[in-house]
């Protein structure tokens, strides 16, 4: 007994020192990266049908790719097309797709699922946000398995970067139905289990065609709405990165911490207060007007994102090379807003706004009940779930004000143009222009059309523009490849990895 004894201490002390000299890097390596988002995707997995960007940061390029994608920095770039012809006029793209890729279910992809999805994003009962755009395909042609042709009715310069974003992933044609709940998609992970309320988990796809260059084997997206309790999970080690920190009050202590990285860059979320047009009282340009000049923009800002936002006076994100500043034109003036509601006729006006969780519309709408208050409007706060804003703001249009951040890149042609959208704004003036830039061949044109498209919803005011979103990213020290901005909102986990 006495010599196992023995054996066994000299085991032990063998195994001590391995560890101890065991390389850091080995000794330390980390294959499995916990993401936190403010909300849960809703209604469920499949960026085709649904509008919440809280899908795409689940989905897009890690279960689901398109036929291009964007980089961090918004540039195109291939993806299950390898590449791309256009045509003299501008009008036939012809994608030559990549060869020998499976969909995590084992099913091969080729042109025919490309026909099928596009078909499909633009079938009468389509719910796909870019259906406009599909429903204006003139034909798709597939010549054998690896080519897809396809024709528009003018030329459209965006194509590729529109086909890079949510509403353009390819779906396996075959697995359509089950797509909210068991995603099966070619990306570099494959869906493993949605535990609602909670979390999506995610697993890598070992025949991804780059699975070589895949560093993290597991993903868990949290849903972790309380802004404390997304600080505290960080804090705790709990949370691994955070991309967008619902507490930007925060942001500072954060970057004196050395246990972490931080990223503060730009996104694409123009934050609006958005305005039912076809409401009776907000269907009247003076009242919307006035609704604006009685918003200080700066002081909204630093009480609602606690001073991380750019104010904007159009639906166009600041750091666009066409963007033109207009908030001179809805300033803060308060005795202009309550001369406007007096010529309107609505000195005792009272709305609802409806707020979704994000802190930036909990907090925000507070500040701007308090300044309308200023003016005379009375403002009856409802705090809504997402679930809920989709279903009675998005779709049935029953609100009069909310807030909301519309986080899709170049989205002022497709939303404004459309007056069905849930804020109703119909000019044809508007769409005009809109279709002059489509057209457009260069970009001194395409830029021209921009801001007179800028200027048109400035004067019209369909909607109260009040700031671009910043993007506060937190991570644990040593966790790489995130992007410091959202060009779209994308976690890329087949980039990050542990050093």
């Amino acid at each position: 007994m006495k010599n196992m004894l023995i054996a066994v201490r000299k085991s032990i002390l063998m195994l001590v020192v391995l560890l101890v000299w065991l390389p850091i890097g080995t000794a330390m390596a980390k294959d499995s990266v916990s993401i936190g988002m403010r909300l849960e995707p809703s209604p469920g997995l499949d960026p085709t049908t649904g509008a919440a960007a809280a899908i795409s940061q689940v989905t897009l390029y890690n279960i689901f790719e398109g036929l291009t994608r964007l980089d961090g920095g918004g540039g195109v770039l291939p993806l299950l097309a390898k590449s791309w012809t256009i045509s003299d006029d501008g009008t036939t793209y012809t994608f030559s797709l990549e060869s020998g890729v499976a969909y995590h279910n084992g099913a091969p992809f080729n042109s025919v699922d490309v026909k099928a999805q596009f078909e499909r994003n633009a079938a009468e009962d389509s719910s796909n946000k870019s259906k406009g755009l599909f429903s204006s395909i003139v034909s798709i042609a597939t010549p054998d398995a690896h080519t897809v042709t396809v024709t528009l009715p003018s030329a459209n310069a965006l194509f590729p970067f529109f086909l890079a974003q949510a509403p353009a992933a390819i779906l396996d044609y075959e697995a359509y139905a089950d797509a909210n709940t068991n995603p099966v998609g070619t990306g570099p992970y494959q869906f493993v289990k949605w535990t609602k309320g909670d979390s999506v988990t995610l697993k890598k796809f070992d025949k991804y065609r780059n699975a070589g260059d895949v560093q993290i084997a597991n993903v868990q997206f949290r849903f972790i709405s309380d802004a404390a309790a997304q600080v505290a999970a960080l804090k705790a080690g709990d949370l691994d990165y955070m991309p967008s920190l619902s507490a930007p009050e925060m942001f500072a202590e954060f970057q004196k911490d050395d246990r972490f990285t931080t990223l503060r860059g730009t996104t694409e979320g123009e934050t609006i207060l958005a305005m039912n047009n076809k409401n009776e009282v907000l269907s009247d340009v003076r009242v919307r007007r006035a609704l604006m000049h009685a918003i200080n923009r700066d002081d909204l800002i630093v009480g609602a994102v606690a001073g991380y936002g750019t104010p904007i006076g159009s639906h166009f994100a600041p750091h666009h090379p066409a963007y033109i500043d207009l908030t001179g034109q809805s300033s803060y003036d308060p005795d202009k807003a309550r001369a406007l509601l007096k010529e309107a006729g609505q000195e005792d006006l009272t709305l609802s706004l409806d707020l979704p969780p994000p802190s930036y519309a909990r907090r925000g709408g507070e500040v701007i009940a308090a300044m309308l208050a200023e003016v005379g409007v009375t403002i009856n706060i409802e705090n809504v779930e997402w679930a809920q804003w989709l279903d009675r703001a998005y779709k049935k249009k029953q609100y009069d004000l909310t807030i909301v951040s519309h986080v899709e890149p170049m989205d002022i042609g497709r939303i404004y143009s459309n007056p069905d959208y849930y804020f109703q704004y119909d000019s044809q003036a508007f769409r005009d222009i809109i279709h002059k830039f489509t057209i457009a061949t260069t970009v001194d044109e395409q830029t021209a059309q921009l801001q007179a498209a800028q200027r048109q919803l400035a004067e019209d005011m369909p909607n109260g523009f009040l700031f671009q979103l910043a993007k506060l990213g937190v991570a644990q020290a040593g966790l790489t490849g995130m992007w410091p901005s959202w060009p779209a909102f994308i976690n890329d986990v087949a980039a990050m990895k542990w050093e």
